[in-house]
């Protein structure tokens, strides 16, 4: 993300941006961050909800409402306010020049012909240029998110921009400039880890390269009556003078993220993990046959149990034992994720509590330390934990499973803290189970 250009970046006197040889620069450290410590906090530039989210949120500052307790524009009846200071401000910044458009824009079928991912980027590229339509040229050639986001590198664009929706004044050259930095770019924004919407934070994209073993990672926190803000957050403790890396992707796409990297962001990874994949070399599927399947768990089980600090964190690929390369099929992971779901969900306990020590285990060995996914297996662990105690007859080994996996999925997603939606959420999943913990002792 972050490109060679300098920019206004008013920056926290916490980070610097460094320049590298090969063009790019990189974030770096001033101090020493603890775990859990907000290492930037980034207001949103631009952001469109998802389709799914029309009528559950307000379209200005995201807030998590019942059907019909929102107000509705009376212009185009398409876009959810919290009250009237939300829909003014979210008019003023843009909505003005797409309300009488909105509905036409997407019923045409240069709109409907596009992949719905495409379909997101066409919205958010009409509101970025709605905003900019709706502010004075010398206020919007002063705006740090503004010229930020065009210092931005573009991807390797390989299309024109898509059919917009405001009327504009604005070149074709203008327009493709900007959506050639959309992919590469822009953020997917969600609450408790569920994606709701996507939005542009510039100077979050203007600072941290990527890393498949991060040390820090984002989360977005909503507030009334504000636009949506993403905080970067530290999963460990990183040292004056280390890089602050976030994920562009899913860690766990082992397989595919070498041509997500190179179609999506043209760039190499060379992290330890992608390092470690490259040394391994051909990744075999895993085995069929349940028994054969069975003991390449084990035998991961048996290895996390040991490795101290995963050789895809400290890329030594010596330390990774070759019968287990098929666990980087992404194909293992799905399988063990297929299994504890459905034997959770038809309460054969005992078979989802194997395939969730599996899954823990190669979560361990593929993610980095306090990453939230892990956390999250945790708590869906304990859940099913929970289910064996009180619908069928369980052992006094399951209720300390089911402590230690809540304890254990509480601590790590404290780290990342509370996000998104207010009065829910993982962590007050996990403070309701702590009780009934508490209740079962």
């Amino acid at each position: 993300m972050p490109s060679d250009y300098q920019s206004n970046i008013d920056l926290a006197e916490n980070v610097s941006l460094e320049p590298l040889a090969v063009g790019r620069s990189r974030c770096m450290a001033n101090i020493t961050f603890s775990a859990g410590s907000i290492i930037l906090s980034n207001t949103s530039f631009i952001d469109v909800l998802l389709p799914s989210e029309k009528g559950h949120r307000c379209d200005h500052c995201h807030n998590l409402s019942g059907i019909g307790s929102l107000k509705r524009c009376t212009g185009c009846a398409s876009f959810y306010y919290c009250d009237q200071t939300c829909q003014s401000k979210h008019w003023k910044s843009g909505h003005r020049k797409i309300c009488k458009l909105y509905n036409t824009y997407i019923s045409a079928a240069s709109f409907q012909a596009l992949e719905e991912h495409k379909k997101m980027d066409a919205l958010l590229l009409s509101s970025l240029i709605a905003h900019l339509s709706s502010v004075d040229a010398n206020e919007r050639d002063e705006n740090t998110a503004f010229l930020t986001f065009q210092s931005l590198l573009p991807g390797p664009m390989t299309t024109s921009a898509p059919p917009i929706c405001p009327k504009h004044s604005f070149t074709a050259g203008f327009i493709d400039g900007f959506y050639s930095r959309f992919e590469n770019n822009n953020f997917s924004i969600h609450s408790h880890f569920n994606t709701y919407a996507h939005g542009i934070f510039p100077i979050a994209s203007r600072l941290f390269n990527h890393s498949c073993m991060p040390n820090a990672a984002v989360k977005f926190i909503i507030q009334v009556h504000e636009p949506v803000k993403l905080e970067v957050v530290a999963l460990r403790a990183i040292s004056k003078g280390d890089e602050i890396c976030i994920p562009y992707i899913d860690p766990a796409l082992l397989q595919t993220r070498t041509t997500v990297f190179d179609l999506t962001y043209g760039f190499t990874c060379s992290c330890p993990s992608c390092n470690v994949i490259r040394k391994v070399g051909f990744i075999p599927e895993p085995p069929k046959e349940p028994v054969r399947f069975q003991a390449v768990c084990e035998r991961l089980i048996e290895f996390v149990g040991v490795m101290g600090l995963s050789p895809f964190l400290t890329g030594d690929d010596s330390l990774f034992p070759t019968e287990l390369t098929c666990v980087l099929h992404e194909s293992f992971i799905s399988t063990l994720s297929e299994q504890f779901s459905a034997a959770s969900h038809d309460g054969r306990y005992d078979v989802a509590l194997e395939s969730s020590s599996s899954l823990f285990a190669l979560y361990q060995l593929i993610y980095p330390l306090n990453y939230p996914q892990i956390g999250l297996h945790l708590l869906e662990k304990a859940k099913t934990c929970w289910n064996h105690i009180v619908r069928s007859t369980s052992t006094m080994e399951v209720a300390a499973e089911l402590k230690n996996s809540v304890v254990a999925a509480r601590q790590i997603l404290t780290v990342i803290g509370h996000e998104g939606d207010h009065d829910d959420g993982p962590l007050a999943e996990i403070e309701t189970l702590l009780l009934e913990v508490e209740t079962y002792d």
